[in-house]
């Protein structure tokens, strides 16, 4: 026991004797963190479990993304939450490993446990295991094969494995060009490395399938034209205005009723109106504008009947209700300003394209703008889905997809997957620790062993016999195949770099020092202070 522990068997620093209240409380925090990082632990890897997800209001969702699986958890225990926020972490840094991170991080609190039960002080594990990150970080790195971003086949090979973890894995032959394509055309040539994924829109509509799934060079709204007193709905040299401004009456800034006591007040109050509305309308005429998209108002109607019947008759195509988080992305690839004044209605302000259409697709209509002038470095996805959960999903799995392109982007490394920079860690973290001394060296085998999770967590997810897969995978590294992973669908040990199983290098460092870190935290704490 560690309360036991001969003070003569080893100098102060290396035991360690602690009292029951902390030892407890470290304690119930690594299983709780344990419990999640194997709740999400059978949805690693292209043969992984999907979870059916039930939330609160009666929605389901269908999904293998450990990130979208731990967000829709409800945990409450605070160093549980740690690996949440995990998760989080890696998905905003990298993309993609969401579930990788936190299968790690489960193996390494498991391995601290023993750690702790054999006495070792948590700041020597904790120091150790930074150390052990630091190298694991060299040796990535040292095994990584760099890319350049003309390379468009390793990029798509990249966003290909990705996907093939996911439920629409049956498309990623589609579905990874798309992402590739969107990620180039949105790259910055003045900042090459930086790649805005909020540049690339991701437009959902029910109806047809993954198949139907199209990269569009232009604008797609999911709403369709005003049709109201018959407008067009289609416009070839479109010259569209993006405006703020309401065309209707003017209301009162503060909340009152007015009285009309004759006939003649109310007709000269409708007059007022229809000259208030057609003033403003022959002004957006005369600047040439053929196609209004009317942002949405939330104090009175941006459009009226009145001002839509007289729209109809300039023969201007109207889009309205356009969310107000929309108009940046919107703006940028017309490159056109958005006009918050009627008094502002200009010209210059307009952008320019040479068809907006109003199209039938499924069981509703889509409004699409092409052959846009001067379009801005955006790019828009239109996926497409039989059912919700489908097109949910489908909209993840890009978002993932783009993300890894995102990774080589930022940097142009790639390494093998399959576990295997997994194993070549564990095997040169293991010869590493053999020289070091003390306890140092003992903390760094641990580490080293725990990495062997993910090669463990591949094969016994696809249905093999991990104790072979994983000694077998050791015995080749050992001899120099350091490229050598699972093929899970073939169930063999092969070269996985031959067989276009590729990662970013940046999803696997991320892994490790994420990981790494938040064992860190949650080994240092000692105590719960509840502050009601």
């Amino acid at each position: 026991m560690a309360a036991t522990a001969a003070p003569h068997r080893s100098s102060k620093t290396e035991s360690y004797t602690d009292n029951k209240r902390k030892d407890d409380v470290r304690q119930s925090n690594i299983i709780a963190a344990r419990s999640v990082a194997n709740a999400v632990r059978t949805s690693l890897g292209p043969k992984g479990m999907d979870k059916m997800i039930s939330t609160s209001s009666n929605e389901v969702i269908i999904t293998n993304d450990g990130a979208t699986i731990l967000n829709k958890m409800q945990v409450l225990q605070p160093a549980a939450k740690m690996l949440v926020e995990l998760s989080k972490s890696q998905d905003s840094a990298a993309g993609d490993g969401t579930t990788t991170v936190v299968v790690i991080a489960g193996a390494l609190l498991e391995k601290c446990l023993l750690l702790l039960s054999h006495g070792i002080h948590p700041t020597v594990i904790s120091d150790s295991l930074h150390k052990a990150s630091v190298k694991a970080v060299d040796v990535l790195t040292a095994m990584a094969v760099p890319v350049e971003l003309t390379d468009r086949d390793s990029l798509v090979k990249s966003a290909s494995t990705s996907l093939n973890s996911k439920v629409v894995s049956q498309y990623s032959s589609l579905l990874a060009p798309i992402a590739v394509d969107s990620v180039l055309s949105v790259i910055d040539p003045a900042r090459p490395e930086m790649v805005d994924l909020r540049d690339v829109k991701i437009v959902k509509k029910l109806g047809g399938t993954v198949d139907d799934t199209e990269l569009v060079k232009g604008l797609v709204f999911d709403k369709k034209v005003s049709h109201a007193a018959g407008g067009p709905t289609r416009m070839e040299n479109a010259k569209i205005a993006v405006i703020q401004f309401q065309i209707s009456p003017p209301k009162t800034d503060i909340e009152q009723s007015i009285v009309v006591s004759d006939y003649s007040q109310m007709d000269r109050i409708l007059k007022e109106e229809r000259s208030y509305i057609l003033g403003m309308i022959k002004k957006i005429k005369a600047t040439g504008c053929n196609v209004l998209l009317i942002q949405k108002s939330i104090l009175r109607d941006a459009v009226t009947d009145l001002s839509l019947h007289y729209l109809a008759k300039a023969k201007i195509l109207v889009i309205k209700d356009v969310e107000r988080d929309e108009i940046e992305f919107i703006t940028k690839t017309l490159n056109c300003l958005p006009i918050a004044n009627i008094e502002h209605f200009r010209a210059e302000k307009l952008g320019y394209a040479d068809l907006v259409e109003e199209l039938s697709l499924g069981d509703g209509k889509i409004v699409k703008i092409s052959g846009i002038k001067d379009m801005g470095k955006t790019t828009t996805v239109l996926v497409r889905g039989s059912n919700l959960l489908v097109l949910d999903e489908a909209e993840r799995s890009l978002h993932d997809a783009l993300c890894v392109v995102r990774c080589l982007v930022a940097k142009r490394f790639l390494i093998a997957g399959g576990g295997a920079p997994e194993i070549e860690l564990s095997r040169q973290l293991g010869a590493w620790a053999k020289v070091l001394h003390g306890m140092e060296g003992y903390c760094i085998r641990a580490f080293a062993e725990a990495l062997e999770v993910v090669p463990y967590t591949l094969a016994e997810n696809a249905g093999l016999n991990p104790i072979a897969i994983v000694t077998e995978l050791r015995n080749r590294h050992a001899k120099g195949e350091i490229n050598t992973g699972i093929n899970v669908r073939k169930g063999q040990i092969t070269n996985i770099l031959e067989e276009n199983v590729v990662q970013p290098l940046l999803v696997s460092t991320s892994a490790i020092t994420l990981a790494t870190e938040c064992v860190r935290m949650i080994l240092k704490i000692d105590d719960i202070v509840t502050v009601r």
